[in-house]
C-alpha cells in the first residue's frame, strides 16, 4: 500500500556546480581573487560514502579531500559546497542532495516539492582544518525555521513533477526552478562565511 521509489537522474548539463562560484562572486563584489578549483569526478566519494563507519578514517574527512585536490592552489581559504542527507519529516524518505519528491495518495492529496540539501564548509588554506562558523547565519536560519507558510521556491506544482522520472533531465522548468533554489540557499548561507575574521 505504501511504497517509496527513488530514482537518480544525471543532471550534469544543468551546470549546478557553476552556481556557487557565481553566488560567491556576487556576494563578494566580484572579487577577482575568487576562483573555482577543478577536481576529478568522484573526488568527494569518500566523504559522502565513508568505508570506515566505526572508526573514521582521516583521509575520508573533508579537510583531507580538499588538501588532495588543492595542494598546489595556494589559497588562504577554501569554500566547499557539499550535499547532505536528511529524512523528510513524518516519513522514512531520505532526501539526498538536490532533487524533487512527490508524496501522497492519488492526485487529490498529492504534493510535490524541490529540495536542496547543501552545506557550506570553510577550510583554512594553510592548516586545512575546518573554520567553524556555527552561528554564521543564525538570524536568517532562525527566521526560516519560524516560517508559517510554505516556502514558495520549494513548492512544485504536481504537473511539473517529472513523470516518468527519466524525463527530469530534459525538463526546462524543473532545471530553472532547481537552479533558483540552489542560488537562494547559497545566498542565505554565504554572508556568514565570506565575512572577514
Amino acid at each position: 500500500m505504501f511504497e517509496t521509489e527513488v530514482n537518480e537522474i544525471p543532471i550534469d548539463d544543468w551546470s549546478l556546480d557553476d552556481i556557487p562560484l557565481a553566488r560567491v562572486r556576487a556576494a563578494s563584489g566580484a572579487d577577482p581573487s575568487i576562483r573555482k578549483i577543478s577536481y576529478p569526478k568522484g573526488a568527494f566519494e569518500p566523504f559522502y560514502n565513508p568505508k570506515s563507519r566505526l572508526f573514521p578514517d582521516p583521509s575520508e574527512r573533508l579537510p583531507a579531500i580538499v588538501r588532495n585536490i588543492a595542494a598546489n592552489a595556494n589559497c588562504d581559504r577554501y569554500l566547499v559546497v557539499t550535499r547532505y542527507k536528511t529524512e523528510l519529516q513524518g516519513s522514512s524518505l531520505v532526501l539526498d542532495g538536490i532533487g524533487a519528491y512527490s508524496r501522497g495518495l492519488g492526485s487529490f492529496a498529492r504534493h510535490s516539492h524541490l529540495f536542496a540539501n547543501i552545506a557550506v564548509n570553510l577550510i583554512d588554506g594553510r592548516s586545512y582544518e575546518p573554520i567553524n562558523r556555527h552561528f554564521a547565519n543564525f538570524g536568517s536560519n532562525l527566521a526560516e525555521s519560524m516560517r508559517l507558510t510554505e516556502d514558495p521556491i520549494t513548492k512544485l506544482d504536481n504537473s511539473q513533477f517529472p513523470d516518468p522520472p527519466a524525463t527530469a533531465a530534459g525538463n526546462t522548468t524543473l532545471r530553472e526552478r532547481t537552479r533558483a533554489l540552489v542560488a537562494a540557499r547559497l545566498d542565505r548561507a554565504l554572508p556568514g562565511y565570506l565575512k572577514e575574521d
